[in-house]
């Protein structure tokens, strides 16, 4: 006789399945329908399991990790000491690996069709003993009731079931920006799900900006996934080489060998995937995210350099649409692979050579700009790309303050980037700077042509 369990699917498909069931509000729903803990293989999984059912059964809450640790504490007496261990150390493993587990969909599937089979297979035996003396509308109810359970519920977020969960500590997991200044004003950088958006007119160093990003990242032992529509990937890849390592790009050739080995210290990785300009689309980039997760390469950081060069999904009457869209599924695809994404948007020409780039210089499509969390502008005039100066601002941040000014050097022969203690600098003490010295320069221009007659 076919043994009715899980043992087939083998012990990281069953660990998979028992972390999914705490994680997973609605997904516990189902399978508390129609699962047996008998159906686990092993013993520290069907006692893991049990103490969340139970939890659930008798407060109408479901458990959230720290109620976990209490439970496992107190309530496990009644188990010899090896299961206990077991138990203590499984949830030790998945508590600190964090939320998610590989395959879970394929879990989930698996699981449910295995389990609502045996519900299906119960009823139908119910129902030949019932052939003899109940009428056909009590077998089809019993039929009907065993269909039913384990159904899809997903409703969305219970006021009351979830109770638990609006009370978690929230962790953003956050990458770090590389400059201590802008860390501090989002707590820690650019977290899971969220978008981040660099705003400079051409040549003002957004490329440059969103490469000194993602070299922070790969430093931190991230791994991350570059998307160039206007440049070679090799010159990105360059770009890189002088972020890191601080070899001016004109002197890469010269140290090659020193680049190799600083290179191969990192912890983290870079893979950087060339498309022409406006030939991909979100959906473009998400499938070559999916292929790279497929053969289990992380994704921890997207950049998109840059958005307004992506082709849009659907084709609008209107260009500012299209790039809102194309911003929308940016944030989705930050959202879908739990993991920050940085890109960058071009100014209008009143960004050109302004002293100070706010959001109304954002070129197209202001509404794009409804979707970001994190905006950041770089303004570089004339003057401050001879003296390697400008200034960076604080335009949008969902997790701090906003509207700060930070005077930056910016070195673009080695790709460097550093923000400068603020100096206490506003946008109106700036234009209102900038005005006194356009009125100066137009009495001196006066007092010239005068002398000039």
């Amino acid at each position: 006789m076919e043994k009715v369990d899980f043992s087939k699917y083998g012990k990281t498909f069953q660990e998979g399945l028992a972390q999914l069931i705490l994680e997973d509000r609605s997904f516990s729903d189902q399978m508390q329908e129609v699962m047996k803990f008998e159906f686990f293989e092993f013993r520290y999984l069907q006692v893991f399991v049990q103490k969340i059912f139970d939890y659930r059964n008798k407060y109408g809450v479901h458990p959230t990790n720290k109620i976990m640790i209490t439970l496992l504490r107190a309530s496990i007496d009644d188990e010899n000491d090896a299961v206990k261990k077991q138990v203590r150390d499984y949830f030790a493993r998945i508590y600190k690996a964090g939320f998610g587990v590989e395959g879970d969909e394929y879990i989930k599937e698996t699981s449910l069709d295995f389990c609502r089979k045996q519900k299906l297979k119960e009823a139908m035996l119910e129902s030949v003993r019932l052939l003899k003396n109940s009428s056909f509308d009590e077998i089809s109810e019993v039929i009907n009731e065993a269909l039913k359970l384990g159904s899809d519920n997903k409703f969305g977020y219970d006021y009351k079931v979830d109770f638990e969960k609006r009370f978690e500590l929230k962790t953003r997991n956050a990458v770090s920006t590389g400059w201590k200044e802008i860390d501090e004003l989002c707590k820690g950088g650019l977290g899971e799900g969220e978008l981040g958006v660099v705003i400079a007119p051409t040549g003002a160093g957004k490329s440059m900006a969103l490469v000194h990003l993602g070299a922070e990242a790969i430093k931190e032992g991230k791994t991350v996934i570059h998307y160039t529509l206007e440049l070679a990937s090799t010159v990105i890849a360059s770009r890189y080489d002088s972020c890191i390592t601080g070899v001016p790009l004109k002197d890469l050739y010269s140290f090659k060998e020193q680049i190799f080995e600083t290179v191969q210290e990192l912890e983290g990785n870079l893979i950087i995937k060339e498309y022409p300009t406006k030939s991909a689309s979100p959906t473009t980039i998400k499938t070559h995210l999916e292929k790279l997760r497929q053969r289990g390469i992380p994704i921890d950081i997207i950049i998109v350099d840059y958005g307004d060069l992506l082709r849009p999904n659907v084709i609008r009457k209107e260009k500012r649409l299209e790039l809102e869209t194309i911003y929308e599924d940016l944030r989705a695809l930050a959202q879908e692979f739990k993991c920050p994404c940085y890109t960058a948007s071009q100014t209008n020409r009143s960004g050109l050579n302004a002293e100070v780039i706010t959001m109304e210089s954002i070129s197209e499509a202001f509404n794009k700009c409804f979707v970001a969390d994190f905006i950041f502008s770089l303004s570089r005039t004339i003057q401050d790309k001879n003296t390697n100066s400008g200034r960076l601002f604080i335009a949008k941040n969902r997790n701090g303050p906003d509207g700060l000014i930070y005077p930056i050097f910016m070195d673009t022969g080695k790709v460097t980037i550093k923000v400068l203690p603020s100096t206490g600098e506003t946008v109106d003490s700036i234009v209102a700077k900038t005005s006194k010295e356009q009125g100066e320069l137009l009495k001196e221009k006066y007092k010239q042509f005068k002398k000039g007659r």
